[in-house]
């Protein structure tokens, strides 16, 4: 809104009003965005659902990331939620090693896979060079645990 103000030498003087920023409306989205991407977050888990064996030990710590290969009861083989058959799956990985050269290559085995398809799976990456290939386990449930 423009006001005309004439002063006394009958000049036309512009005031404006100050134009303040309303974030109301900014801040409605961003917490919607928020509840949406805290909802989604968990459901974007990528892989398919394998019933890992169960053993002891600890979980890994560390920076280093990993590229996993699942291995299904059928014996399918699968880079996230791809399919991957056997004799494509070294090109795919060195594909993504090229990108990031730390790395390191985990197989989740269902426990109804068979051993031959996980330790196949194994020698194959062996033969392509990849050195760091570990196998994906979840630990006891505590109340299984022994007592030390």
């Amino acid at each position: 809104m423009v006001f005309m103000v004439e002063n006394q030498r009958h000049q036309s003087v512009r005031y404006r009003r100050n134009a303040d920023i309303n974030i109301t409306n900014l801040m409605d989205v961003m917490m919607v965005l928020l509840v949406v991407f805290m909802v989604a977050a968990p459901l974007m888990t990528s892989g398919i659902a394998l019933d890992l064996p169960k053993v002891g030990g600890k979980a890994l710590e560390g920076e280093e990331t990993s590229i996993n290969i699942s291995v299904d009861k059928e014996g399918y083989y699968y880079i996230g939620e791809t399919e991957v058959p056997a004799d494509k799956i070294v090109d795919k990985l060195k594909a993504m090693v090229e990108a990031n050269k730390t790395l390191s290559v985990t197989i989740s085995g269902d426990s109804g896979a068979e051993y031959g398809r996980i330790i196949g799976l194994m020698a194959i990456l062996k033969e392509a060079g990849f050195d760091k290939v570990g196998l994906k386990t979840e630990p006891k449930p505590l109340n299984q645990r022994k007592k030390k």
